[in-house]
């Protein structure tokens, strides 16, 4: 064997195939050894029993096929080696060279590797007789059976699966001879009409009726209705009971009228604006085509709940929702093989390679916090995305879906304008997903008639494409005549179907005739509970000191023969003290009482963060890891799971590093189940920046745009320990300036019991806003945030905590966080001085507790107000909830405000220049005179923030 047969043989197969097909994109992206090695492959029109470039192709036929590498018999003749080969090379390069562009263009790529030519064939070796697997016939009769199954209407990529899943496809593929001729009855291939025929009717009758009123139409892309239809109706014979799709505008409004059964009426009042989602002014509504839907429609399996996500302009950032939605659908229904429901996300083909958060979504599809049992994605691929179509400004790989390989996931790249061959990769993309539970692809390679949206004028930067788009008749025009030449459809129906459409909308009633119902879904998640509550409504909170025992030294217990590491042991024991009473409550000990207790009650808990489990900062230790264990899958204990069998359903995961898909996941998955606890904990506070559009889109603006409610917890650590810019400030003042209309809450905890009563308020209350929260990092382990056990069998959350050593106070300091427990030693270390000072927590920054401040103000009455934070003025949260303090005052008090200087960056970077900026913001809060360094300080970092420069 030589070194060569040696490299491509056995388990190099997969390795040699991605190196061979980067070669093909571009000869220069691989080493210079391999490049010569390719370059003699492509070169070499030698006899096949006589190259050993050749033979090792052969042999690397035979490991796909799962024979073992050996030379070629010298019966075997140079036609069926060939044969072998060929059948090898069409199955992993076929895809290069299929006839699955409606557009002609860029013509028709070449691989040498699927020519004869490229093994030295005779016209005699190509009349010989060969047979290789379902293939057999004259040698030139095979090479036209594999053109007609791997270089049809659809480009098959699937040989980076594994084996198992390789021989799955090929099967399925080479069995009907892959591109879904002949594999539809008379009665199916009319519905695909009709389908196609309802996608092309309602553009056009939206554009005849609203000309130049943007939709973001689907024209171009019409066998996206179609395929749609064929998925939704064989999941129901699948046993699926809910789909839920994401997509963002391209197709929206024909998805919505011809998929899910919106009445045309409705679409059109809101078109002449007549329609509004709600009378109420708190709610701002939104466009068209970022609104969802939820529908039940008939199907072969009983009734099926559609659910279409909301989506605003985002793009991809839809994906994750809708999967953080399946998950919480499938948990609900106790779907544990994720089998009953489907997730569906639509994108586009520039923004499926473009925007990173597909790829972390398709990194979340296979680990166990998230897995969803695979979601069938299809690319709406219009070749042009925004103005771009030339692949060399579009993206760095051969396909827009090559970004599939991160999750293992096959491809199907299949010709818009061949609508049974687009139904036929739906067939075969659920069916891989039901048998494997994994993501797969269909690349449906289209056009766009259209600019982005209608009033764009796309010959200005794509001439070429779009005299080409003109002059093409559309998939409708072109299955019409098929049909009635091959007698499916009689003469001239095709056009008739087109008034019969017409006629149906202009009646402004459903167009999907197998609409179970119209209105408020029985299989739906029933939100009613939770609407139409106010934040001040009370709900206990306290526990049984019993139950708090009992749960407590739950917590502190492990298995037999369990050994925790020896810290984490120490944390245990002192936790069993805490259970008993025998000492405070710490940080962690209180949160996790918060989801014990909750559990308990039957609630679920889920908090998902990159560190989680344990605690970015050690504190929590949810899930513990035996330092005996000898299987790593095996060595995680969490005692949530292990408090009673009647007990709600926990999850507490360490997260991939991601923030913006998977906070996006669990604001899906929170707005799916109400009846928990759903929580995202930041590493650090700061790393919520990376998921800002989840929190401006979805988060603070949800239910105003889409009457959408949500629950979701974020846990922001947060607070200023000289740790630097990133890891002190969560940014605090961004949460604030979106708070409007009472849509979310916003706290700061300072001690373990408010967190504790708390997070069990989140869940009890039937107020279902989200819940930011600006959790310490140092308060975690200090005394002074510890709590008797008392104050957890007892009390609620209170929004204001006043200073019960003070009354008549001449100075009143209102902060939050740990800056309380800071002034508090302050004004400890001079007693005297300060004798006068009372220092007041604002616990709640939104909705503001004005009532509760006004009422602890009133009792300092002519004091001076001073609100005091951490951060710099231009940050935090003075500027957001100054006109807040002054509505609140008393007659004769004044306000005034301590802090950091105004600056450019969250905190310094120096550890020595945050204590110094840290004792002056506690001098100024307290009244007192800073020292001569940090006044020094002060004005020089003044005179350096006008300096030019």
């Amino acid at each position: 064997m030589t070194q060569w047969q040696t490299i491509m043989s056995g388990g190099n197969a997969a390795f040699i195939e991605g190196l061979y097909e980067a070669y093909l994109s571009d000869p220069q992206s691989v080493d210079p050894e391999w490049r010569t090695y390719f370059d003699e492959m492509r070169g070499g029109a030698q006899d096949i029993a006589h190259s050993p470039v050749q033979q090792a192709f052969y042999e690397l036929g035979q490991s796909r096929r799962g024979a073992a590498p050996q030379a070629a018999p010298a019966s075997v003749s140079g036609a069926q080696q060939a044969g072998g080969a060929l059948v090898t090379a069409y199955r992993v390069y076929g895809h290069i060279s299929a006839r699955n562009n409606p557009l002609k263009m860029r013509g028709q790529p070449v691989v040498p590797e699927l020519t004869p030519e490229f093994y030295g064939l005779s016209e005699a070796d190509l009349s010989e007789h060969v047979h290789e697997g379902p293939f057999s016939g004259p040698l030139r009769d095979v090479i036209a059976q594999l053109q007609d199954t791997y270089c049809g209407s659809i480009g098959f990529e699937y040989n980076y699966l594994p084996a198992n899943e390789r021989r799955w496809f090929q099967e399925r593929i080479e069995k009907g001879r892959g591109q879904g001729r002949h594999a539809f009855s008379a009665e199916e291939r009319r519905r695909i009409m009709l389908k196609l025929n309802a996608a092309e009717g309602l553009e056009l009758y939206l554009k005849n009726k609203y000309p130049g009123v943007k939709r973001f139409g689907l024209e171009g892309s019409e066998s996206f209705i179609p395929l749609m239809d064929r998925l939704i109706q064989q999941a129901g014979v699948y046993g699926v009971k809910e789909v839920v799709i994401g997509m963002a505008h391209r197709g929206r409004l024909n998805t919505l009228v011809n998929i899910f059964g919106k009445p045309p009426g409705v679409l059109f009042d809101e078109f002449d604006g007549k329609k509004k989602l709600s009378d109420n002014p708190d709610v701002a509504g939104d466009v068209k085509y970022h609104m969802g839907y939820s529908s039940d429609v008939r199907t072969p399996g009983g009734p099926m709940h559609l659910a279409l996500a909301f989506n605003p302009s985002h793009l991809e950032i839809v994906s994750p929702v809708v999967h953080g939605s399946v998950r919480a659908r499938q948990d609900r229904r106790g779907d544990t093989e994720r089998k009953t429901v489907l997730p569906i996300t639509i994108h586009g083909d520039a923004a499926v390679s473009g925007q990173g958060v597909v790829m972390e979504t398709l990194n979340l599809s296979r680990l166990r916090g998230f897995a969803t049992g695979g979601a069938v994605r299809i690319v709406i691929n219009n070749q042009v995305g925004f103005t771009i179509s030339d692949p060399r400004d579009t993206r760095s790989s051969r396909y827009c879906t090559d970004i599939a390989k991160v999750a293992n996931a096959p491809v199907l790249h299949v010709n818009g304008d061949d609508p049974e061959a687009v139904v036929f990769c739906g067939d075969l993309a659920l069916a891989y997903r039901q048998e494997f539970g994994k993501d797969v692809f269909i690349d449906l390679i289209s056009f766009r008639r259209n600019g982005h949206n209608e009033g764009d004028e796309p010959r200005m930067t794509q001439p070429i494409m779009y005299r080409e788009i003109d002059k093409h008749p559309g998939a409708r025009a072109l299955y019409a005549a098929r049909l009635e030449q091959e007698g499916v459809l009689k003469a001239g129906e095709g056009d008739e179907l087109i008034n019969q459409f017409r006629d149906a909308l202009d009646a402004g009633k459903p167009v999907v005739t197998e609409m179970e119902n119209l209105a408020q879904s029985a299989l739906a998640v029933d939100w009613s509970a939770y609407t139409d509550t106010r934040w001040e409504d009370e709900v206990p909170t306290a526990v049984p000191q019993a139950k708090l025992e009992e749960l407590g030294l739950q917590l502190a217990s492990v298995p037999e023969n369990f050994q925790p590491h020896r810290g984490v042991e120490r944390v245990l024991k002192a936790r069993a003290a805490m259970a008993r009473g025998e000492q405070p409550l710490d940080w962690g000990m209180g949160e996790m009482l918060a989801y014990a207790t909750l559990l308990d009650e039957g609630y679920g808990v889920r908090l998902v963060g990159q560190d989680s489990g344990r605690g970015t900062f050690v504190h929590r230790h949810a899930v513990l890891h035996n330092q005996n264990a000898q299987d790593p899958l095996n060595e995680e204990y969490m005692a949530l799971a292990h408090l009673s069998p009647e007990q709600g359903r926990v999850e507490v995961v360490d997260s991939t590093l991601s923030e913006e898909a998977v906070m996006a996941f669990e604001y899906g998955y929170s707005t799916s189940e109400p009846k928990g606890l759903v929580a995202w904990e930041g590493q650090f506070g700061d790393f919520a920046n990376g998921a800002q559009a989840v929190i401006d889109q979805f988060l603070s603006a949800g239910e105003s745009k889409w009457l959408r409610l949500s629950g979701l917890t974020l846990l922001l650590p947060h607070g200023y320990e000289g740790a630097g810019p990133e890891h002190s400030s969560a940014r605090l003042e961004r949460y604030l300036q979106l708070c409007a209309q009472k849509n979310m809450q916003v706290v700061v905890p300072s001690s373990a019991a408010q967190m504790f009563h708390l997070l069990r308020r989140q869940v009890l209350r039937p107020y279902r806003k989200p819940l930011i929260v600006m959790t310490p990092k140092s308060l975690l382990r200090n005394k002074q945030a510890m709590n008797p056990l008392s104050d957890f069998t007892d009390g609620r959350f209170c929004e204001v905590i006043g200073d019960a050593e003070v009354s008549g106070a001449r100075r009143v300091v209102i902060s939050s966080g740990k800056l309380h427990w800071e002034l508090v030693e302050a004004r400890a270390a001079q007693p005297e001085a300060h004798a006068q000072t009372a220092l007041v927590r604002l616990e709640q920054l939104y909705p503001f507790p004005a009532d509760a401040l006004r009422a602890e103000l009133a009792r300092h009455p002519g004091a001076q107000v001073v609100w005091a934070q951490e951060e710099p003025e231009n940050q935090g949260a003075w500027l957001m909830i100054w006109e807040d303090l002054e509505y609140v005052l008393a007659p004769g008090q004044t306000l005034s405000h301590a802090s950091r200087p105004r600056s450019a960056s969250t905190a310094a970077g120096y550890a020595s220049v945050h204590a110094r900026e840290q004792a002056a913001v506690i001098a100024a809060a307290l009244g007192e005179q800073p020292k001569p360094e940090v006044l020094e300080e002060q004005k020089q970092g003044a005179r350096e923030t006008v300096q030019p420069g």
